[in-house]
């Protein structure tokens, strides 16, 4: 509080030094929120297993806000949370969870609630008396106003209003926040909105949807993948699992948020979840890959018959891959590790299969499945993956 009073302002520093793990209500259920809904979401985080792997965060997306009062004060929905925000955090914070919430850079929010513009530090006020965890900030009705400068408003509100809140700046990336945000937010969107489908776009009009694989496509990944680490994260959007593809789809889906350092915010009912889905989210070997120390994401180091070839360096010297077969069609895979060069150029690791051998871990079937002395080679069915951990044999 003392530096922002002297003017000296910053983002809240130890916060997401791994990728933000959580759920997030708008992807299931878009406007239709209340607080039981965010009660019973908890409730859910902790039965199912989801914390106990990580999950943290409980987040309300739009259509929470009631009007602002005289003095220009937001208050939430007064049908849908009539007991107030501070106590449904007190019962967020209850469960060993934190409690997250969403505004809008503009006037308004997408969906037409009241907006932050103008009222930034009011807000941070507001949800730093509530004991708010967590900000998303989104982009819509933003006429006139540059996005770093508005992301640089917001972040120094909070900072001033004195709780320590995780910022996720999301204005889909179309001003490339990935050059400016380090320092300004903990996570960035990097594309538009995701969609439950593995392969499509869904056309609005005036604005787009996207399939898993349009996600991953969508923007250059070596580019990104230079910004990233500990405290600044890209954030490829909310997740799908559970709201519609196939197993294989979703598995897919989980492996490549995983492989990417991405954020694991889960967007379905987690109060109603088959045992395929919540053995998918709660993956605890998947889990540390994304969450690994080293903080790295990963990179697409070849492409061969439509498999994408993936790697990320780990801690401790291990790596993890990914195969994605990215077509319906099955594929015979190879990969003889004596023969190829992994090498991550920007962080300066190496693989060295030529010289170090590694064992295998199957991350999906939790089996070790031999080592870098045979050549790999499987069926990839059609939308599925083979992920694996390598561990040097010391």
């Amino acid at each position: 509080m003392l530096f922002a009073l002297l003017g000296f302002t910053q983002k809240f520093p130890g916060l997401a030094l791994t990728p933000p793990m959580g759920w997030n209500s708008w992807n299931y259920f878009a406007c239709d929120v209340s607080e039981d809904l965010i009660k019973e979401a908890a409730d859910a985080m902790v039965s199912s297993g989801m914390k106990d792997a990580g999950y943290v965060y409980i987040n309300i997306d739009d259509c929470w806000h009631g009007e602002r009062d005289s003095l220009g004060f937001i208050h939430p929905d007064p049908e849908h949370f009539p007991s107030g925000m501070k106590a449904l955090a007190d019962y967020v914070h209850s469960k060993g969870l934190k409690l997250g919430i969403y505004s809008d850079a503009g006037w308004t929010t997408c969906a037409g609630r009241p907006g932050s513009r103008g009222h930034e530090y009011q807000d941070a006020m507001q949800y730093a008396k509530w004991g708010i965890d967590y900000l998303k900030y989104d982009w819509c009705d933003t006429e006139g106003l540059k996005a770093e400068g508005a992301y640089l408003t917001i972040r120094d509100a909070l900072y001033a209003a004195g709780r320590p809140i995780v910022l996720s700046i999301c204005e889909w990336g179309n001003d490339d926040p990935w050059l400016w945000a380090k320092d300004i937010g903990h996570l960035w969107r990097t594309t538009g909105d995701i969609y439950h489908c593995f392969d499509c776009v869904i056309d609005h009009g005036t604005w787009n949807q996207w399939g898993v694989l349009q996600i991953l496509d969508q923007r250059d990944n070596d580019l990104l993948r230079q910004s990233a680490g500990p405290g600044h994260w890209n954030d490829p959007d909310m997740m799908e699992v559970g709201n519609g593809m196939s197993v294989s789809e979703d598995r897919t889906h989980f492996s490549m948020w995983c492989m990417l350092a991405a954020p694991l915010i889960a967007g379905n009912d987690i109060r109603d979840m088959t045992p395929e889905v919540k053995e998918i989210l709660t993956n605890r070997e998947a889990i540390a890959i994304d969450q690994d120390s080293l903080g790295i994401q990963g990179f697409r180091y070849d492409v061969r018959d439509s498999v994408e070839i993936w790697f990320k360096p780990l801690s401790e010297g291990d790596w993890a891959m990914c195969l994605m077969n990215r077509t319906t069609t099955p594929k015979n895979i190879e990969f003889n590790w004596d023969e190829e060069k992994v090498v991550d150029d920007y962080f300066d690791y190496e693989a060295q299969f030529d010289k170090i051998t590694y064992k295998l871990r199957n991350v999906w079937t939790h089996k070790d499945v031999g080592s870098t002395t045979e050549k790999l080679g499987e069926v990839l069915p059609g939308h599925d993956v083979l992920m694996l951990r390598l561990t040097p044999v010391r």
